[in-house]
């Protein structure tokens, strides 16, 4: 939202105009737009009893906002409506995730950090639409956002019509299916506000049957210290030890409960080739990752969501993945090569994953 915004133009046909907006957004490449308003008062009861229950493990930043994550006024002065778009991101041509999964040589990393970074791509998409909607109503107060401030965006998803919050707590989209990112452009703008959508998961408990280390410890919610997710990409210490064979060869992220999602059966392909995998990071040897020197790291993961976690964490993620591998002489003398990396993390899990092996530190 730009300073002292100017004030909504009372004549205009917000109507009229939340249809342009939804035609546009449509044309900028998102497959849905809808319109929210912003009491999330039920969210964020469910927020603050989350955050007290300590779910949220070392994400601090969770909290920091107090309730500015769940009163976008209180984030962006003046914020009357919330236009939430949704973006497909199911990379059709990346190694069948069950082949990967399978197979405990090869690395697994969750399918929507394979391509480009979407954070950027959306921001700039949202940017545009701004600018479409600037042109029938002049300068107004607007700010985008991604994934990318504190934003209850699921939340505000759901109040949009663009999906309901499942069991799992991903958003699912009775048509779509769940393979798909979100943004927000919080806006000043008094636009009629979409239906919110209704929940369908009915007694469905495949998710949290399926979790590998149980994080889905109720229906709706995630206990986040237990989801590989965040062991993988938010936490910065040592992984529990416990929850390391659990992990098996998922390095980055975990899309399980969503793999056996019923929804997604009506999941689509990404139209956004910058989704698609690079680097052959769909079904790459859990060996040929972990020799990568830091700066390989750094030119195969430039411009993608994985470069965020940083070298170390990389490696800690790998080597808990080479001690879930078969034992052989290669994934041995590849966890070798690291017994006396710099980092005391990287150390400490090389030793696990060679212990894991029969190969005790001589």
């Amino acid at each position: 939202m730009t300073t002292d915004p100017p004030s909504p133009d009372p004549t205009l046909d917000y109507n009229a105009l939340a249809q342009h907006i939804r035609r546009w957004g449509m044309e900028l490449g998102f497959q849905q737009v809808g319109i929210a308003g912003t009491q999330l008062d039920e969210d964020e009861a469910y927020l603050m009893k989350w955050l007290q229950a300590g779910h949220h493990g070392e994400m601090d930043y969770m909290e920091r906002h107090g309730t500015q994550r769940s009163r976008p006024a209180e984030l962006v002065p003046g914020t009357l409506r919330v236009i939430s778009v949704r973006m497909d991101y199911w990379p059709n041509q990346a190694q069948a995730p069950d082949d990967v999964l399978q197979d405990a040589s090869l690395a697994y990393l969750s399918r929507y950090a394979l391509g480009r970074d979407y954070h950027k791509l959306i921001r700039k998409r949202l940017q545009q639409l701004a600018t479409k909607i600037e042109s029938l109503t002049g300068p107004f107060g607007y700010r985008a956002f991604t994934d990318s401030a504190p934003v209850l965006e699921k939340a505000l998803a759901q109040q949009a019509g663009l999906g309901w919050i499942g069991k799992h707590t991903n958003l699912i989209n009775e048509r779509h299916g769940s393979w798909f990112f979100i943004g927000e452009l919080y806006t000043n703008l008094p636009l009629p506000p979409d239906a919110p959508a209704e929940n369908h998961c009915g007694s469905c408990r495949s998710c949290i049957d399926v979790c590998p280390t149980r994080a889905i410890i109720a229906p709706y919610t995630l206990d986040a210290r237990l989801c590989i997710s965040y062991l993988t990409i938010e936490l910065r210490d040592a992984i529990p030890e416990a929850l390391r064979p659990l992990i098996g060869n998922r390095i980055y992220g975990c899309d399980d409960c969503q793999l056996v999602c019923p929804w997604n059966r009506f999941a689509g392909p990404t139209a956004e080739d910058d989704f698609q995998p690079r680097h052959g990071l769909d079904s790459s040897e859990l060996v040929r990752l972990f020799g990568w020197s830091i700066d390989e790291f750094a030119s195969n993961t430039r411009g993608s969501a994985i470069h965020r976690i940083g070298y170390d964490c990389w490696l800690r993620n790998v080597a808990v993945g080479l001690g879930n591998a078969p034992t052989s002489t290669e994934v041995i003398a590849a966890l070798r090569t690291r017994e006396a990396h710099d980092s005391a993390l990287v150390r400490e899990h090389v030793v696990w994953a060679l212990r894991q092996h029969g190969v005790d530190r001589d």
